[in-house]
């Protein structure tokens, strides 16, 4: 999940973006819903490798909910964030995302996504009443899992593959490593003073232009 500030989104337009080369008619559009669903999930993972899902039945109110309280524990003061860090892996960090002290412009909270297995920095995050956000994670998680058992269903019936859960099964093995990760795109100060210096958002490297 990704929380921009609206300062960020202000600024957005200041950033140099590259334009695609050749005729290109945007990213794939998927219906769930779709009897066709599972035919375009193959065509659009063969020529694009990725697609926007629609009708996907994750509750809005899930995704408003724990955005808000995400947007929450990023205002806070930076002393209070890095009381839940550094991640090791999980829990609070920003700018160093790499080994090898990569920069990046971003906040994030990493969490796993294992109900059963709950980093003691994730049930700090707030201090007041931790369940709330807790609870807001597991909604969120459970109802993208069921989701992502879905498409991964579907992918292997389009494919043909059998049994159809093949996939779908490495997600849902409670030994799955998956995790969680809340990006917040926070206003950059040097956006404006960067002049032709491109400053990655995520990433391992720093890219300059």
């Amino acid at each position: 999940m990704v929380v921009l500030s609206q300062t960020a989104l202000d600024h957005y337009s200041l950033i140099k973006t590259c334009k695609p080369t050749g005729l290109f008619s945007g990213i794939p559009v998927i219906n769930l819903m779709d009897p066709d669903a599972k035919t375009l999930i193959v065509e659009a993972c063969e020529e694009f490798g990725f697609f926007k899902l629609v009708n996907h039945g994750v509750p809005l109110e899930f995704m408003s909910r724990l955005e808000t309280l995400a947007m929450n524990f990023f205002d806070l003061p930076q002393s209070e964030k890095d009381k839940v860090g550094p991640p090791d892996p999980f829990g609070y960090g920003n700018k160093r995302i790499g080994p090898n002290g990569d920069v990046g412009w971003i906040e994030y909270l990493l969490l796993n996504t294992n109900p059963q297995i709950t980093s003691h920095k994730t049930l700090s995050i707030f201090q007041e009443n931790p369940q709330i956000f807790s609870s807001a994670v597991e909604d969120y998680i459970l109802a993208v899992k069921r989701m992502a058992y879905e498409v991964l269903e579907l992918m292997a019936d389009g494919l043909g593959i059998e049994p159809r859960n093949v996939l779908s099964k490495l997600v849902k093995d409670e030994k799955s490593d998956s995790c969680f990760r809340l990006n917040y795109y926070a206003p950059c100060p040097e956006l404006q003073a960067l002049s032709g210096r491109n400053l990655i958002g995520l990433g391992s490297t720093q890219t300059h232009r």
